[in-house]
C-alpha cells in the first residue's frame, strides 16, 4: 500500500512542505493530488472541485513541476512554452506576453530561442518551473524543483517561488532539502510508510528548538531507505 489513511488540508496561500524518506509515498501523493494516478479510494478536493469529477477544470487552476524534467528537449524555451500554454487554453500572445517575464525573471529569456537540449541542468529546471507557472495556477505541486543543480539556479527558484506564493499561489512542496525545506515552507507534513507520522507547524522556529533535520530524523530515523 502506498499511501495509508492520508488526510491532509491546505489553507489558501500557504507553502506546504510534504517531507518524508525514501519510498515514503510522497511522489504518488503528488501524482494523485494533480491527477495522474487514480486514487483506489478516498477524496481530492482543490477549489472546491472533486478531482475526480471536475480534472478538467482543476487542471485549469493547477500547475505541475514534476521531478523528471517535463520538456521537449528538441524544441526551444519558447516553442515549449507555447505547446504547453496552449495545451492549458492560452493564446500565442498570452504565453509570449507572460513567458517573456517569467522567463527574464530567472535569467532565461537571451536564450529563449535555443534548442533545450544543449542547455545546462540548471537552466531546464528553471524552465521546467516556469512551465508550471505559465497559466498563473492558484495552486502549484512541486516534486523536487531543485534536485541535482547548482546554487545559482536553485537560489533563483527559490526568489521566484517566494515571490509568487506572496502574491497568492498555493505551494504544496516535496523535497529531500530539508534546509530548503526549512527556508521555504510555513508548514511541514512529513509521512512515512503512506502514512503521516509528523508535523512542524513553524519551520523559521531556532534558538533552542530543534531544526527540521533532528525533528525529521527523530521521527523516521537514521536507518537508510535504498529503493530500486
Amino acid at each position: 500500500m502506498a499511501l495509508n489513511g492520508i488526510d491532509l488540508e491546505v489553507g489558501n496561500g500557504e507553502f506546504f512542505g510534504l517531507l518524508g524518506p525514501n519510498g515514503a509515498g510522497k511522489t504518488t501523493l503528488i501524482s494523485i493530488l494533480t491527477g495522474v494516478v487514480r486514487p483506489t479510494e478516498g477524496q481530492v478536493r482543490i477549489r472546491g472541485l472533486d478531482l475526480l469529477q471536475d480534472r478538467d477544470r482543476i487542471h485549469q487552476v493547477i500547475g505541475a513541476v514534476p521531478q523528471e524534467i517535463a520538456l521537449y528537449e528538441v524544441l526551444s524555451a519558447w516553442e515549449n512554452l507555447l505547446l504547453f500554454g496552449q495545451l492549458l487554453g492560452m493564446g500565442k500572445q498570452q504565453v509570449r506576453d507572460r513567458g517573456a517575464k517569467l522567463l527574464a525573471r530567472v535569467g532565461l529569456l537571451d536564450r529563449a530561442n535555443e534548442t533545450v537540449q544543449h542547455w545546462s541542468g540548471g537552466m531546464k529546471r528553471r524552465l521546467n518551473l516556469i512551465v508550471g507557472l505559465i497559466h498563473g495556477p492558484d495552486v502549484l505541486f512541486l516534486d523536487e524543483p531543485t534536485v541535482g543543480i547548482d546554487v545559482q539556479s536553485r537560489t533563483a527558484i527559490w526568489e521566484l517561488l517566494t515571490e509568487v506564493n506572496k502574491q497568492g499561489t498555493t505551494m504544496v512542496y516535496t523535497s529531500h532539502h530539508l534546509e530548503e525545506a526549512e527556508r521555504l515552507c510555513d508548514r511541514v507534513v512529513i509521512i512515512d510508510k503512506g502514512t503521516i507520522v509528523g508535523e512542524v507547524k513553524d519551520t523559521a522556529r531556532s534558538d533552542g528548538h530543534e531544526r527540521l533535520e533532528e525533528i525529521f530524523l527523530r521521527i523516521t530515523g537514521k536507518a537508510l531507505r535504498d529503493t530500486p
